[in-house]
């Protein structure tokens, strides 16, 4: 869907048509997909394979600005494929935890801990709550020892550790009780329990543990 929405805009709007109309009877997203994949382990792993590459592919040599439509609002192709890459990492999480594998982080986090400073007021907006307007500040210590930082400096507002816990918690894999990250300030620890970097409707991270 990712690629037709960049590079055939009118097959994507057909395409996902019968997705919308699925989901507006009560269809759940795993039943829509079943209704469209019917491969399963291996074959289905070397089906994503041959996608994810054709996509990396067309959005290498994209225009990072153009417009490309999604489910919700349309986005850059930039924003687009950050938004996939997240999604990717995310359930991937989610499988390394089902196996208890550990897992090796890389700098490449920069986009989704920069999708993550970029979702701060619409985590509130989702939920019916007026963003506050003392967005906190963050510094996070990348898998390669680097230092990011947005916002001003506070002592009393801010969210400080390493980036690989601040991703977990924006995309809801781990509780931020679960994570060594440092959070002061009322605004920052409001954030934390609910920040949701992805779309749709408000969810919930997941309980401590």
């Amino acid at each position: 869907m990712a690629d037709l929405a960049l590079t055939a805009p009118d097959d994507f709007q057909q395409a996902l048509k019968p997705a919308v109309d699925s989901m507006m009877a009560g269809s759940t997203l795993p039943e829509i997909e079943l209704e469209h994949f019917s491969e399963t382990g291996l074959p289905l792993v070397a089906l994503w394979r041959s996608g994810y590459q054709s996509v990396a592919t067309a959005y290498q040599q994209a225009d990072v600005s153009q417009r490309v439509a999604w489910v919700g609002p349309s986005m850059s192709a930039r924003s687009a494929i950050t938004a996939r890459q997240m999604e990717t990492w995310a359930h991937g999480q989610e499988v390394y935890d089902l196996l208890r594998r550990p897992r090796d982080p890389s700098d490449r986090l920069k986009n989704i801990a920069v999708l993550g400073m970029n979702t701060f007021g619409w985590t509130f907006k989702n939920r019916g709550i007026d963003a506050p307007s003392d967005k906190p500040y963050v510094k996070l210590t990348a898998p390669s020892g680097e230092i990011w930082e947005w916002e001003d400096p506070s002592a009393d507002n801010f969210v400080e550790g390493q980036a690989e816990d601040f991703c977990q918690v924006v995309t809801q894999v781990r509780n931020i009780g679960d994570t060594s990250l440092k959070v002061v300030g009322e605004t920052a620890t409001k954030w934390m329990s609910i920040a949701q970097c992805f779309a749709g409707g408000p969810e919930d991270p997941p309980a401590p543990g």
